[in-house]
């Protein structure tokens, strides 16, 4: 993968436009928090209970804040991708094939929700067929492929930021013309559940928007723009490495909390568009009938907004996903396929979806309870990893960062007990 040694080595000169120069990589990895998985599953929420879930969106964000910072710290101290570092320290064979498979099928599962919201946006904008457009979605997702394959890291996050500044434009619009009601909004930050549906909906609100592939994806993106490191550098260069590291990492948080307030704000107007206008509107538990009710009570130009939004979703986030499912391939199994040859086996499934007629807003909110269900596989090694000192060295985790990483792993994986018990029991 090309390297820019100018960036990744800045300089104690360094001004306030190089400083921008070194952001990116976190605004690649947030659009993930941008898919269609996060759009069906904020808007059917909206729909459905209205502002209830608001805190659900705003808690989970602030945990991805901290996730993605540690997997993005971890890439640029190690110079190493998370399943590079859980592949070398995995000696057992099985256990990197068992890892990679379930980290495997999330990588499918985001990959289904990714074509399927690209096939509904084009479907809504210009009627084709949903089959034909999930192969559009899929060609084009290989063009940016190429982009990234062939260009290096820096012109693929181009491309990337451009299409989420089109996606938050899309779905913040209708905002402006029908803003929520604050008092229930600031009521909806109270912590509670009303059903089983309502724990579904959270379940799969944290899985779209704490991504496990976004967690591996952020340190191989690191990793390719800032070149190799080491937490251990011979005395002579000491001080170099631990300054390059530093200015690295302080412009990391700063990409880190920029792409978070984007997807954040993104995904919390999703949910309260769907609250203030969409509550108790038939058919709005589907994105075909959350965009034709937004035709019909704000009009023909903010659900075009909305369409278009959905499609630049659907072709950025497939492309971070399919680059996020490579590295964990090669990480885990030390097999590099390429991009594209990959990027063609992982269309079949959402293809046979859209081909067998299922329902696309189900698949895509199941799709994203299938995610949740993964994250505690890529959170709980990453926040071991980054508390320990033989591994980062002097950047290793505080006492309470590593508390805080452990918090957000119980609440998710209690959140998902929880599902379970409801779904299972039925109550």
């Amino acid at each position: 993968m090309p390297k820019n040694d100018a960036l990744a080595t800045p300089t104690s000169r360094e001004t306030p436009s190089r400083s921008l120069w070194l952001l990116g990589p976190a605004l690649v990895a947030g659009v993930a928090y941008l898919d269609p998985g996060n759009v069906a599953s904020n808007m059917t929420a909206g729909a459905q209970y209205g502002y209830l879930l608001v805190w659900i969106v705003v808690v989970g964000n602030v945990m991805a804040w901290l996730i993605q910072y540690l997997s993005a710290k971890l890439g640029v101290v190690t110079g190493q991708s998370l399943p590079e570092v859980l592949g070398t320290r995995m000696r057992r064979s099985w256990a990197r094939r068992t890892y990679w498979l379930q980290a495997e099928l999330v990588a499918m599962a985001t990959d289904l929700a990714e074509v399927i919201g690209g096939a509904v946006a084009l479907n809504l904008l210009f009627d084709i067929p949903l089959l034909l457009g999930g192969l559009i979605t899929g060609a084009v997702s290989m063009v940016l492929l190429a982009v990234q394959s062939r260009r290096g890291p820096r012109p693929f996050e181009f491309v990337i930021i451009g299409l989420m500044a089109v996606i938050t434009v899309g779905f913040v619009a209708g905002l402006f013309l029908a803003p929520p009601d604050g008092a229930a909004v600031v009521g909806g930050l109270v912590p509670r559940f009303e059903d089983t549906g309502s724990v579904l909906l959270a379940a799969s609100i944290l899985g779209a928007t704490i991504m496990p592939h976004a967690i591996y994806a952020h340190s191989s993106l690191t990793r390719d723009r800032f070149g190799s490191a080491t937490a251990h550098a011979p005395t002579e260069a000491a001080r170099t490495e631990t300054s390059r590291i530093r200015r690295l990492l302080i412009a990391t948080r700063w990409d880190v909390s920029i792409a978070m307030l984007i997807a954040g704000s993104v995904n919390l107007s999703i949910l309260l568009l769907a609250a203030a206008n969409l509550a108790g509107v038939e058919g709005t538990d589907s994105l075909e009938g959350a965009h034709a009710a937004l035709a019909t009570g704000l009009g023909p130009i903010v659900a075009t907004f909305f369409a278009v939004g959905l499609l630049a979703s659907g072709l950025a986030s497939t492309s971070v996903g399919a680059y996020a499912g490579a590295e964990i391939m090669h990480g885990l199994l030390r097999v590099r396929i390429p991009l594209l040859a990959r990027r063609l086996v992982t269309l079949i499934p959402a293809l046979v979806i859209l081909g067998v007629g299922v329902d696309p807003t189900l698949a895509l909110v199941l799709s994203q309870v299938v995610l949740s269900f993964g994250i505690p596989f890529a959170l709980i090694p990453l926040v071991a990893l980054t508390a320990q000192k033989r591994i980062l060295g002097a950047w290793a985790n505080r006492a309470w960062t590593t508390a805080a990483g452990v918090t957000a792993s119980v609440l998710l994986i209690a959140l998902n007990g929880a599902l379970l018990w409801l779904v299972l029991t039925g109550a």
